[in-house]
This record gives structure tokens, sequence and C-alpha cells, in this order.
């Protein structure tokens, strides 16, 4: 593994978008990521309007888990197997089918031509590189600047998808929806995904996109991810916190609007300004990543854990939707850098030729961690409660602490290495 830059030398926010082609890719990130967080709120209510004989919440299930099927499949391939295909290609490959994809969905739906087979198989066709893509975005932007510029460069992916899909997307795809049709939503999308593709095309030329810059070109690596875990017992436990890091967070999703009723007696309102909340706090946090670069990153990552596991235990002890409002809030402000910090983390101690398969894999790891946490979520909370159900999510997370520490703290691995 690399060196790991020290934290004096960390560029900021400002200095690693002086780089115009980092900076355009962002942007093009940025407003492709508008139109994902549009279709957040516009495809549950297309599926409720053609859902047929098909029970709604069945429906809207089948919906939300037709575009993980083939893309996790192929996301395994490039990190579990031997699957290989530079970032910029599958990036391309993921913009182009998406554009294309959603631009007809949505001309369907305008048409009320749209019915439920239709759209689930668009989906599972049109998200075919939706994980490979999500993964090529960081490795291509990671790799436009040197060691000292990737935790801003992560920290500014954060921030994006931040703004975007929680905040801006959503709020969008609320009007656009309300005052004309959830077709016009896809068809946005499908327009984000285009500005994505001029943004790589422009900011990533085939020549660089396979190569660190100062860094000598070496062979592609024929590993999997797997194997070079392995080899990297510190990475290998680190996608073990960040799965279940995740997984853990879902039951609090399912638990929210029963805890809105319940506990708060209050309404779907109450419920929209719960997750205002964390949006703003989660905004507030990827803002401030930039300003946690000079800390150390391994003790950083611990501390956001535990902040974090404090959250739905504190919500449970609330009685006021002020109250609960703050600790939402304040969750979304801790939660928001643990992204960013455990990716630089994670990147700083990979050669160049190891970063696609473990990076594909971790970003399968911690996108699979949410239906999987969302089917253990049910259960558990009608087991446990709504209020017992937030406290053993919270009791749990915690328990990820001590196995945080041990994952980075304990070395196993040359001092050149994390």
């Amino acid at each position: 593994m690399t060196a790991v830059a020290t934290p004096e030398a960390h560029q900021s926010y400002p200095e690693v978008l002086r780089d115009r082609r980092v900076a355009g890719l962002l942007l093009g990130d940025l407003l492709a990521s508008v139109g994902t967080g549009m279709i957040l709120v516009a495809m549950p209510v297309q599926t409720l309007s053609i859902h047929g004989g098909v029970p709604k919440a069945i429906a809207i299930g089948m919906v939300e888990a037709a575009p993980f099927v083939i893309s996790t499949i192929l996301a395994l391939s490039i990190g579990l197997g031997r699957v290989r295909i530079p970032p910029r290609t599958l990036l391309v490959a993921d913009c182009v089918l998406r554009s294309l994809t959603f631009a007809t969905l949505g001309v369907l739906a305008l048409t009320g031509h749209l019915t439920l087979p239709v759209l689930i198989a668009g989906l599972l066709i049109g998200a075919t590189f939706r994980m490979a893509g999500s993964s090529s975005r960081r490795l291509l932007a990671t790799s436009m600047v040197d060691e000292t510029g990737r935790f801003a460069v992560n920290g500014l992916l954060g921030l994006n998808a931040t703004f975007a899909l929680y905040i801006v997307g959503p709020v969008l795809g609320g009007l656009i929806v309300a005052s004309t049709s959830p077709g016009v939503a896809l068809i946005c999308d499908a327009a984000g995904a285009l500005i994505l593709l001029a943004a790589v095309a422009a900011a990533v030329p085939r020549a660089r996109a396979a190569k660190q810059p100062d860094m000598p070109r070496r062979p592609p690596s024929h590993e999997s991810g797997w194997r070079i875990l392995r080899r990297r017992p510190v990475a290998a436990r680190l996608l073990f916190v960040e799965f279940f890091f995740n997984f853990l967070y879902m039951p609090v999703e399912i638990a929210l609007p029963l805890y809105v009723r319940a506990k708060l007696d209050a309404d779907a309102a109450a419920l929209g300004l719960m997750w205002g909340a964390l949006g703003v706090g989660a905004f507030v946090g990827a803002a401030l990543v930039n300003q946690l670069r000079h800390l150390p990153q391994r003790h950083l990552l611990i501390v956001i854990i535990a902040l974090w596991a404090l959250c739905p235990i504190a919500l449970a002890s609330v009685q006021s939707l002020t109250a609960a409002m703050v600790v939402f809030g304040l969750g979304g402000l801790v939660w928001a850098p643990f992204t960013p910090v455990v990716y630089s983390f994670l990147q700083s101690g990979l050669a160049p030729e190891e970063q696609q398969q473990v990076v594909t894999l971790w970003t399968t790891g911690a996108t699979v961690a949410a239906p999987l946490g969302l089917a253990a979520g049910g259960p558990l909370i009608e087991l446990a409660g709504t209020t017992g159900g937030l406290v053993l999510s919270g009791a749990l997370t915690l328990l990820l602490v001590p196995v945080a520490a041990f994952a980075v703290l304990r070395r196993t691995e040359p001092k050149s290495q994390i």
C-alpha cells in the first residue's frame, strides 16, 4: 500500500476546484445527482398510477429493487472477479444507457403507455452500470488529483450527493410531479445523465483515464478485489464496518414514520420536517468535511460512528417535534462526513492498479446494505417496537465502535501502509 499523505498536506475545497477539469466533472456529477433526486419522488408516484392489480406496497418494492439486480451482478464481477473495464468506459456506458432508458420511460409515461412490467424491465436494464458507474465517478474524480487532494474530492462528492439527492432534487421533483407529471421528472433525470456524459468527455480524456497524475503507468491488475482485501486486512475490516454502519441505519428509516405518528403524535408534515432537518444537518456536515482534513482520520472514523450511534438512542428519549428535529439534524451533521472520510482513508492505502476492484466492491457492499437493512428492519421494529427499535439500532451501531477501532488502529501491515 502507498504511504498516506500527512494531514498538513491535504488540499482544501477551493484548492482542488482551481483545476477546471476537476471542477467540471464535479459540476456534472452535481447536476446528474439532482436528476436522481427528482426520481426519488417521481418514481413512487408513477408506480402508484400504473400498479394495476398488483398491491401498492409490492409494486413499489419491485420498482425500488429492480435497479439493484443486474447492477449488483456486474459490480461483483468487477470487485470479486477478474472483469476489468476502464472506469471512464463504465461511467460513459452508465450515462448513455441511463439517458436512453429514462427518456424512453418518460415519453411512455407522458403518453400514457407506460405499464408496470415495462417500468420494471426498463429499470433492470437501464441500471446495469449503476453501481459500477457510481464507483467510477469516485475513481475518476480522485485520479485527477494527487494524494493531497483526494480527501477534498471525496468531500465534494459527498457534498454533491447530500445537496442534490436529499435537498434540491426531491424538492424540484415534488414541484414537477405536482405541477406536471412524473414523466417529466424521468426525462429530467435522462438530461442529467447527458450532462454528466458531456462533463466526462470534456474533463477526462481517454489518455488520462487509466492513470493517476504524476505516477508511472502500471500494468492493469488481474487480482480480484477479494484477494486484495485478504492481503490488506485493514481494508477488509473497514469493509465490514462500512457494510454494517449502513445496514444498521436502515431500521431508523422504517421506525421514523411510526415514531412521528405514535411518539410525537404528529402528521406527515412533521415527518417531512424531520427529513428536512436531517438533510440540512447532513449538508452542513458535508460542507465541514473540508475543515476535518487536518484531523487524524483513524480516530475521526471512530468518533463519527460513536456519535451517530447516539442519535437514534437520543431520538427515542425526546418527546417533542422540535427536540426530535434538533437530534435528527445533529445526527445528519455527524453522519455526512463518514463516507468521504472512509473512502479517503481506504484509497490512501491502495496502489493505483488496485483501486477499481476494491472501490467497486466497497460501493456494492455499501449499496446492498440498504435493501438488506430495510428487509431486516421491518421484523426488528415489529418485535422491539418503535422506541425499542431505535434504541437497538443505536446500541448495535455502538458495538461497531470497538470493531472500527480494531480495524484502523491495529497495525498488521508495514508502517508505510494504512
